[in-house]
């Protein structure tokens, strides 16, 4: 076949049709009219010679054929987005794109502070922060959408051999109380104290609070003792409401940072009690990795690691250095075996 029976252009509406659910909301999203979203799709399959689409229902469904190609439509928009970064580099972070993911709480709190600091060193370098639950993030790593992540809950089983994981730091949950409460006034409360207040905590069905309960248990503590007053959808709302005396929560050390410095919560210690998680560092080896994302990690990640942590983080990175020369110079690399 000397030539390709498809564009780029036609691999993105495929893909925006498979995401959204219908041409209309496809066309919508790519900034296109309809017709030239059905002309495309047509001229696709023509050129094909196989229907992409299932037309009978509502919702635009893809066909076998057009989930096949679909998915390796994916790769190679994927591949052309890295072809781009790897060609902008050559500016020497004089531009390019940085594209950071975070679970919901180190994307909220941690992140933001890391940018910062790259943002101030390196104007301009576009930078992106995704923060997703942590299955997506580590896929959005595994598909090259998102240059490294730090995330703190569970890397789904079935990623783990396409990604390098290293532990990054250390997570602190603390219990916060209103700086008024009884309990407030103690250096440190007992553990069966916490079965007697009243908790604010996220939805059941948060991840965040899925992995807050899961943390708490590994710390020997029964979280379905706790007395739950009342549930709320972000931790800003959950520090608000501790703030008004509504209840008492346990969240992550880096999210009460600000409140702690004002006065205006109680963090408590639990006699005999320690609630840590890891957070992760997560990248895909095997993705060509930008400038920008080297200047990040050997730069800015460094300075918020765990002292204890630092020095894995550091040899695995230089370690990925390494990789990602020779693989971009195979003469180099050649010159130093012989």
């Amino acid at each position: 076949m000397s030539d390709l029976p498809f564009t780029l252009d036609q691999l993105r509406i495929l893909k925006a049709i498979a995401v959204e659910g219908s041409f209309k909301r496809a066309a919508d999203s790519l900034y296109v009219s309809q017709p030239a979203v059905s002309l495309q799709v047509q001229n696709l399959e023509r050129q094909l010679n196989v229907p992409l689409f299932d037309r009978g229902g509502r919702r635009a469904q893809l066909t076998e054929a057009g989930h096949l190609l679909l998915n390796y439509g994916e790769k190679i928009l994927s591949l052309c987005q890295e072809t781009c970064r790897a060609v902008e580099d050559l500016q020497n972070l004089q531009g390019g794109t940085l594209i950071v993911g975070a679970s919901q709480t180190t994307g909220t709190y941690l992140l933001p502070r890391m940018i910062g600091l790259f943002r101030q060193k390196y104007p301009d370098v576009a930078v992106q922060l995704h923060v997703h639950s942590t299955r997506r993030t580590a896929w959005s790593v595994v598909n090259g959408q998102v240059d490294m992540a730090i995330i703190g809950g569970e890397v789904p089983s079935e990623l783990t051999e396409s990604l390098e994981m290293v532990p990054y730091s250390e997570d602190e949950l603390v219990l916060i109380l209103p700086v008024f409460h009884p309990l407030a006034k103690l250096e440190k409360i007992h553990k069966e104290d916490l079965y007697k207040l009243q908790f604010i905590t996220l939805d059941s069905q948060s991840t965040i609070r899925k992995v807050i309960d899961h943390v708490l248990v590994k710390a020997d503590i029964d979280t379905r003792r706790f007395k739950i007053e009342m549930e709320l959808n972000s931790i800003e709302a959950i520090k608000n409401a501790v703030q008004a005396g509504l209840g008492a929560a346990f969240v992550s050390n880096s999210a009460i940072v600000k409140e702690l410095q004002m006065g205006v919560l109680h963090s408590a210690s639990v006699e005999g009690v320690i609630v840590r998680r890891t957070l992760w560092l997560i990248y895909n080896p095997n993705r060509y990795r930008s400038k920008a994302a080297e200047a990040f990690n050997q730069e800015i990640l460094p300075q918020f690691a765990t002292p204890g942590l630092k020095e894995s983080m550091l040899k695995s990175s230089q370690k990925n250095l390494l990789t990602t020369t020779n693989t971009l110079d195979p003469a180099m690399s050649n010159a130093d075996e012989g």
